[in-house]
C-alpha cells in the first residue's frame, strides 16, 4: 500500500521543490548517495529512493551527502531565510481564527524584508503566495478535522476560519463539495451521467452541478458506468434524459473534433495538476507538445515525470487534452485510453487542421 506522505516526498523532489529542502532528504539505494529535494541531479528510480528526515538519519543508515546539493549545507540566503520563517508563523496561524500578524505586511515586518520582496520570493520558492498558502493549510485542517467527525460548524472554527462562511467557500474551492459532503467522504453528491456513441467509441459525460467531472472513451456501456463508480464510489449517480444532453452534446462535438464554447470543469486536482491541466488546454487543435515543454512553460523544468502523472491522472478525455502531449522522442507515448486511440486523435486533428 502507498504512503501518502512518502509520494507527497516523491512529488516533491520530481519537481525539485526548495521549499521542502529544510523538511527531508532523499537517499538512492543503488548509488548510496542522499540529497535535498531540489537536487539538480538526474532523478533517480522511485524504487529505489528512501526519505529520511534530516541528513543525520540518513548518514545513519550509511548513506552519503551529496557533492552537488550539500544536503548537510545550512548556508541559506536572507531572503530564503525569511521565507522560511514566514511559512513557519503561517504554519502556527493556521489553526488560529485571528487574522493578526498573518497578513502580508505584519508577516514582512516580522521576517525583516519588504512585503514586497517577501511576496515574490515566497511565490518563488513555495510555488503559491503567502495568503495562498494559509488558506491551503486551512483547507487541509478542515479536511483533517471533518474526518474526526462532530459538527461543520466545529471543524470549521478549529481550521482557522473566522466563519462558516469562509469555510464553505474554501471546502468548495479546494475539496469540490460542500464539508458536510466531504465529511461523508463524498456521499451525497449528485453526479448526472449520459453514453454517447461517437466515431471512436463509447464516451460517459458525467457532471456535477458545478461542471463536467468525468470524460471517459471505451467500447462497452457497462465498463463505462463501472469506471465512472469506481472513481466515485459514494456519489448518487443518475442517467442524464435526453432533455438535459445540452451538456453531452458540446462535449461530444469537442470528442468528434469540433469546437464548442468553453464547458466549465469540476475535476478537483492538486495545484500543480491544475497548472497542467490548464496548460493543456492552451494547446491548440492539430498541435502537439512534449511533456517537457509542459513542464517549462509551468515554471517547473525538470518535472517531465510529474507532467506525465498529471496527465494520466486526468479523468476528462479530449476537455483536458492530454493526448497532445507526446515524448521527447516524437513517440505518441502512452495514453489512458489507450495508444491506438491516441493515434487516432492526433491524426484527426492534424487532418482537420
Amino acid at each position: 500500500m502507498k504512503n501518502s506522505a512518502d509520494e507527497k516526498r516523491w512529488l516533491a523532489v520530481e519537481i525539485r521543490d526548495r521549499s521542502q529542502d529544510s523538511e527531508f532528504v532523499y537517499a538512492v539505494s543503488s548509488t548510496g548517495v542522499f540529497c535535498k529535494p531540489s537536487c539538480p541531479s538526474r532523478r533517480p528510480k522511485r524504487a529505489n529512493v528512501q526519505f529520511y528526515s534530516s541528513a543525520p538519519d540518513a548518514e545513519r543508515a550509511g548513506f552519503r551527502a551529496c557533492l552537488r546539493c550539500r544536503p548537510k549545507s545550512r548556508d541559506v540566503t536572507r531572503i530564503e531565510r525569511a521565507v522560511i520563517e514566514a511559512r513557519a508563523l503561517l504554519d502556527s496561524a493556521a489553526s488560529e481564527i485571528t487574522q493578526n500578524g498573518s497578513d502580508l505586511k505584519s508577516l514582512a515586518e516580522q521576517v525583516g524584508v519588504s512585503p514586497f520582496h517577501l511576496q515574490r520570493h515566497f511565490k518563488s520558492i513555495v510555488g503559491m503566495t503567502p495568503k495562498a498558502y494559509l488558506t491551503k493549510k486551512r483547507s487541509t485542517l478542515l479536511r483533517s478535522n471533518l474526518r474526526k467527525g462532530g459538527s461543520v460548524l466545529r471543524a470549521t472554527y478549529e481550521s482557522g476560519f473566522n466563519s462558516p462562511s469562509r469555510g464553505y467557500a474554501a471546502a468548495e474551492r479546494e475539496l469540490g463539495m460542500s464539508p458536510s459532503a466531504y465529511r461523508k467522504d463524498g456521499a451525497g453528491v449528485e453526479i448526472t451521467f449520459w453514453i454517447s456513441r461517437t466515431s471512436i467509441g463509447r464516451v460517459i459525460v458525467a457532471a456535477t452541478q458545478k461542471g463536467v467531472c468525468a470524460v471517459m472513451i471505451g467500447s462497452r456501456e457497462t465498463d463505462l458506468i463501472e469506471q465512472l463508480r469506481a472513481e466515485f464510489p459514494r456519489a448518487l449517480l443518475t442517467k442524464g434524459t435526453s432533455a438535459q444532453a445540452k451538456l453531452v452534446a458540446s462535449v461530444v462535438k469537442l470528442v468528434e473534433g469540433g469546437r464548442a464554447k468553453q464547458i466549465d470543469l469540476d475535476v478537483g486536482g492538486t495545484p500543480f495538476q491544475w497548472k497542467v491541466w490548464e496548460a493543456l488546454r492552451k494547446i491548440p487543435v492539430g498541435e502537439t507538445r512534449t511533456y517537457g515543454e509542459i513542464a517549462r512553460s509551468i515554471g517547473k523544468p525538470n518535472a517531465s515525470r510529474a507532467v506525465g502523472r498529471a496527465c494520466a491522472t486526468n479523468r476528462a478525455a479530449v476537455l483536458i487534452p492530454c493526448h497532445r502531449v507526446v515524448r521527447g522522442d516524437g513517440a505518441t507515448g502512452e495514453y489512458r485510453w489507450g495508444a491506438d486511440l491516441k493515434q487516432r486523435l492526433l491524426r484527426r486533428e492534424s487532418v482537420k487542421q
